[in-house]
C-alpha cells in the first residue's frame, strides 16, 4: 500500500479538539448512527480511506461521493493515524481526534458502515518525542510498533476510541505486522504482536462486549516455488508459495489469541518479486487458496475479511497505472470472486484517491479537489453491485461456462469476467453471447 502520509491541519474555530490541551478523548463524539441490535462479524464488501478522501473539498463534489455512498451503503474502513488521520494522541492522555473525528462524519453521512483499523501509534509510544509538532511522518516511523512497555498504553488509546464512537462496532488490530519483524531470527514478531492484539482485544470488549475484534493482518506474500528457504511445501499453486514464515505467525496468532470475531489477511496476487504467475488472472487463485487454508486453520468458525488485495505490480513511486482501466477492473473483478470462492465474505478494495484530477487510475471516483470532482468510477461501480448481489450469507451456485471464464453466480445473478484481451462468443448458463475485451458483465438468471 501507499505510505505517503501528510499531517492534516485542524483550523481555528472547527470545534476539534487541540493536540496537547484538549483531554476530551472518552466523549462520544457528535450524533453516533444507531448500531446494529445484533452486530455480525463480517460486513461485506467496501473499501478503506487513505490519504485523500471525499471528507474534503468543495461542497458539490463532496456531496456527489455521499449521495453515491448512500446509495450503495458500503462499509468503510479508516485508519486512526496516517492515511488521512492525524496523530490522536501527542501526549499522553492528551488527544486530537480532529482528523479522525471527519472522516468518522463522512462515514456516517454516507450511510456506510464504520470500521476502524487500530493503526499506527504516536511517536511516544515508539521511543520518538511527545508533541503534534515532533510527529515524524515518514514511512519508517510510521511502520515502527510500539515498545513491550507501550502496548498497554496502546490498548487505552484503542480503548479510548472505541468509548468516542460508540457506533463503531468492527475494530481491526494493527496493520500488516508493521514494525513486528524479528531481525535476529528473521522472522515475524509473532508473539509480539499477538501480546498486543490480546491486550487491545480484552479493552475493547471491556469497553462493549458487542464489539467485534480482528486480526492479525498479514500480508500473505508469496514467493517462486525455487526460493525452498521460505517456501512453503504445503501452500503453493501456479501462482508461487507462500512465505512459510508467514504461515507460522498466523498459526502462532490463532493458537494464542485472546479471542477474534473474525480474521483478517492482506495480500497480493503477485509474488514478492512482483512475479504474476502464470499470469495475472490465473494469478488470482492464489486468494481461493490462501482463504481455503486460513478457513481450515480457524475451523471455519470465524468470517474471513481482506483488508487489502492487489492484482497489479506498483512502480518505484508505488503506483498502479500501468493497466488500461477495463484490465485492471476485469482483473480486480476476478480477484474478488477468487476471494469469494476461498470463503470470504467481506473484504476491502484500497481506494487510491489523488489530491488533485481528472485523472485517477483505479480510483473509485474522481479527486474532489474541484466542484466536478467526485464523479464515480467504473471500478465504484464494480465494488458496489459486488456488494449488493454478494453479501455475507449468500450461497452460491456452480453455473457452466468456458474454461478461460471467471465466473460467481447466485440463484438471482452471475458476475461473468473475460480474461482475454480479445472479443470471444461464450455460452454461459445456456446463454450465447459476446463478451468484449477483459469485459465485466452481470446477468440475471
Amino acid at each position: 500500500m501507499a505510505l505517503v502520509v501528510t499531517l492534516v491541519s485542524t483550523l481555528p474555530g472547527d470545534g476539534a479538539s487541540t493536540a496537547g490541551t484538549s483531554p476530551d478523548g472518552d466523549k462520544v463524539h457528535g450524533t453516533p448512527a444507531a448500531p446494529p441490535e445484533e452486530p455480525r462479524p463480517d460486513v461485506g464488501w467496501g473499501f478503506t480511506h487513505t490519504q485523500f478522501s471525499a471528507d474534503e473539498g468543495p461542497a458539490a463534489a463532496v456531496g456527489r461521493v455521499t449521495t453515491s455512498l448512500k446509495q450503495s451503503a458500503l462499509p468503510q474502513n479508516q485508519h486512526i493515524m496516517g492515511w488521512g488521520a492525524d496523530n490522536p494522541e501527542p501526549v499522553k492522555g492528551r488527544y486530537d481526534f480532529a482528523a479522525l473525528d471527519r472522516r468518522v462524519d463522512f462515514v456516517r453521512a454516507s450511510g456506510g458502515t464504520p470500521v476502524i483499523t487500530l493503526c499506527c501509534a504516536p511517536d511516544w509510544m515508539k521511543g520518538g518525542e511527545a508533541g503534534a509538532e515532533n510527529t515524524d511522518w515518514s514511512q519508517a516511523a510510521l511502520e515502527t510498533a510500539p515498545r513491550p512497555e507501550h502496548y498497554a498504553d496502546f490498548a487505552a488509546l484503542a480503548a479510548t476510541v472505541a468509548r468516542r464512537y460508540p457506533d463503531v462496532r468492527h475494530f481491526i488490530v494493527w496493520n500488516e505486522f508493521k514494525g513486528f519483524w524479528n531481525d535476529a531470527e528473521r522472522r515475524w514478531d509473532h508473539e509480539g504482536y499477538t501480546k498486543l492484539y490480546n491486550l487491545v482485544y480484552q479493552a475493547l470488549k471491556e469497553v462493549n462486549q458487542d464489539i467485534m475484534v480482528g486480526g492479525p493482518y498479514l500480508v500473505m506474500d508469496s514467493v517462486d516455488p525455487r526460493q525452498t528457504d521460505i517456501a512453503s511445501t504445503t501452500l503453493k499453486g501456479p501462482w508461487g508459495a507462500l512465505d512459510q514464515r508467514v504461515l507460522d505467525a498466523f498459526a502462532y496468532w490463532n493458537e494464542h489469541k485472546a479471542g477474534a470475531d473474525f480474521v483478517v489477511v492482506d495480500g497480493s496476487s503477485y509474488t514478492k518479486d512482483d512475479e504474476l504467475l502464470p499470469d495475472e488472472f490465473a494469478a488470482t487463485d492464489k486468494f481461493t487458496a490462501v482463504g481455503e487454508w486460513v478457513r481450515r486453520q480457524t475451523g471455519e468458525e470465524l468470517p474471513l475479511w481482506w483488508a487489502e488485495y492487489y492484482v497489479e505490480p506498483a512502480d518505484g513511486n508505488d503506483d498502479r497505472h500501468g493497466w488500461s482501466e477495463p484490465r485492471r477492473r476485469a482483473v480486480q473483478a476476478a480477484a474478488m470472486i477468487a476471494m469469494v470462492k476461498g470463503g470470504a465474505s467481506s473484504g476491502f478494495y484500497w481506494n487510491p484517491e489523488e489530491e488533485t484530477g481528472p485523472d485517477c487510475p483505479g480510483c473509485l471516483w474522481t479527486p474532489t479537489d474541484t466542484e466536478g470532482g467526485g464523479a464515480k468510477l467504473p471500478m465504484y461501480d464494480l465494488v458496489a453491485r459486488f456488494n449488493a448481489e454478494f453479501p455475507p450469507g449468500r450461497k452460491y451456485e456452480t453455473v457452466a461456462a468456458p474454461g478461460d471464464v471467471r465466473i460467481l453466480a447466485t440463484d438471482r445473478t452471475a458476475l461473468v469476467v473475460n480474461p482475454l484481451d480479445r472479443t470471444i462468443s461464450a455460452t454461459v448458463d445456456g446463454k450465447q453471447f459476446d463478451l468484449q475485451a477483459y469485459e465485466v458483465k452481470w446477468l440475471k438468471r
